[in-house]
């Protein structure tokens, strides 16, 4: 703890730049992502948001997901390189309507999931050594410095679990199966090759969420190593709000004429 000034209700990170003759190339590599991740996400939502032949409900449901994945990574990322470049690793205590169904379940599960098991985690009492052996506050980590008994606790998180990653990636795999049904029975063998492509695309990152937000959750402790635990958190924090812009929308062909559209209006102005 030598070397940090923090108050007894501080918690230090260990960080993920632990290696100090890769924490450089970390560094950068983290940073890329980050800002790749915010520039095609952001223009994702600006394509969308302004040419009007993206106004259709799948191009409305993926501007939100393009929108939570800014948000995901910049909770997380700032404070991560902020951490490595200041030295500091402490933080504080303190009209279409089943699109807009399907958007406010999507916002009310995932907040009423946070807002309930990220202050009943922080009620915890803590011993003395507040480190915690990640790079953000992930609450497996974080009960593993809290003094008391929280098995109830920790069966509650794996059904909230079960609930909001094992049913929903049921679903989707189960959707994608019909899709790839669907494909199979195709008679043009060029469009089931590019059509199984798509969908090998997307379930990569379906899986690469999924998969590792299950292992984070789900596995029981004993196969739990912190090494291994922030390396499968950097796949749900860091790479699927990157990838999700490029593999979903910035290949389609209706995504990629927009960005033409938007690039010859302002060539446009420019005149």
């Amino acid at each position: 703890m030598e070397g940090y000034n923090i108050s007894s209700m501080d918690f230090t990170f260990m960080g993920l730049f632990n290696r100090k003759d890769i924490s450089g190339l970390l560094f950068a590599i983290i940073s890329t992502i980050f800002f790749t991740a915010l520039i095609a996400n952001g223009v994702m939502i600006f394509l969308i948001r302004t040419d009007s032949r993206l106004h259709t409900p799948m191009y409305f449901l993926l501007s939100h997901l393009s929108f939570i994945d800014m948000m995901y990574i910049s909770t997380i990322v700032p404070k991560m390189l902020m951490d490595y470049l200041l030295d500091q690793r402490t933080i504080s205590f303190v009209g279409r309507r089943v699109c807009w169904m399907i958007i406010a379940g999507s916002w009310f599960g995932g907040s009423l999931d946070g807002f309930l098991l990220t202050p009943i985690t922080m009620s915890f009492p803590f011993c003395s050594a507040r480190e915690i052996n990640h790079f953000f506050c992930e609450a497996p980590a974080v009960l593993k410095l809290a003094c008391a008994d929280t098995g109830l606790y920790e069966t509650v998180m794996y059904v909230c679990c079960v609930l909001m990653l094992l049913i929903p990636f049921s679903v989707v795999i189960a959707s994608y199966a019909q899709i790839l049904t669907t494909v199979h029975r195709m008679s043009s063998v060029e469009g089931r090759k590019k059509a199984f492509a798509t969908c090998s695309s997307h379930m990569t990152v379906v899986t690469l969420f999924y998969g590792a937000a299950m292992y984070t959750y789900m596995l029981p402790h004993s196969y739990h190593r912190p090494e291994q635990d922030k390396v499968f958190s950097v796949f749900y924090t860091i790479l699927t709000p990157m990838l999700n812009p490029l593999i979903y929308s910035l290949r389609n062909k209706d995504v990629t004429g927009a960005m033409k559209r938007a690039l010859g209006r302002f060539k446009g102005k420019q005149r």
